[in-house]
This record gives C-alpha cells, structure tokens and sequence, in this order.
C-alpha cells in the first residue's frame, strides 16, 4: 500500500480495542497518521480543536473517521448525528467500526450519513483483512473531499 497523508482518527473507548486496531493497521502496511480519542465528547472536542486539543497544527481535521457506536458520555450515534449535521465535519467520511450487529443501528447510521457499517471481526486476522479493504478502498480507490 503506497504511504498516504489522509489523516485518520478513531473513536473507541476499549482499549484492548484501540490496541487491536492499530496493529492489524500496522499489519496492514497503512501508514497513514492515526490518532485515538475514547469517547463522542473527545471526538467533539478533538474536531472542534478544545480543550487539549486546542493545537490545530498538532490536531488537524481527519481525512476519514472510524467510529465505534457503544462509548459512554456521549455514543457513537450522537456524535455521528452531530458530525453530519455541521457545515465544516460532514464531508469527511464517516465508517462505523462497531460489535453491534443490530439492523436498527445499521438502518440509524445509515440515516444519520454515515459512509460505512463494518461489524468489528472477532479475530486478528479478520481484522486486518478490515483495514486491508477501508485502506484499499477509502485510501486509494475513492476521492476523498
């Protein structure tokens, strides 16, 4: 996979998560700058540049967003809401990484904009295959704004 600049920022509040993640994205050769925020509210925060991440330079705005639906303070759903309905955040691609397998968390998302639904594989390897395909498909198919 060719070395890109497109920014990623992920939410998830597990961190046993947040680890899996960044190694099957390591595994997967995306070498794209990947930051982590635990929850909606850190999201918001991190978007908005406040609070600790006041530093535009050091927190530019993401090129894509991986969003886990289940965090406490505010959820994926609101977040999600809150994203596609601002001028300034609701270009940027939205991909819901998520254990829920609900039909009416997928139907929501959907409704709310969100650009993708992946149900977290529960394995390694089914992992990387996932950032594999988001890093094929977001990082060198698609156009991003």
């Amino acid at each position: 996979m060719k070395p890109n600049t497109i920014h990623i920022l992920i939410a998830e509040d597990d961190e046993e998560d947040r680890m899996l993640t960044r190694d099957a994205m390591l595994e997967s050769r995306l070498v794209n700058r990947i930051d982590f925020v635990e929850d909606g509210e850190e999201l918001m925060d991190y978007l908005n540049n406040r609070g600790k991440y006041a530093d535009i330079k050091e927190y530019p705005l993401p090129g894509i967003i991986l969003l886990d639906l289940n965090m406490p303070r505010k959820d994926g759903r609101e977040a999600l809401k809150e994203i596609k309905s601002s001028e300034v955040f609701k270009k940027i691609p939205v991909i819901i990484l998520t254990t829920s397998k609900a039909e009416e968390d997928i139907l929501r998302s959907y409704n709310l904009g969100v650009n993708s639904f992946i149900t977290k594989p529960v394995t390694f390897n089914g992992m990387v295959n996932v950032m594999q395909t988001i890093g094929k498909y977001w990082l060198e198919i698609v156009e991003l704004p």
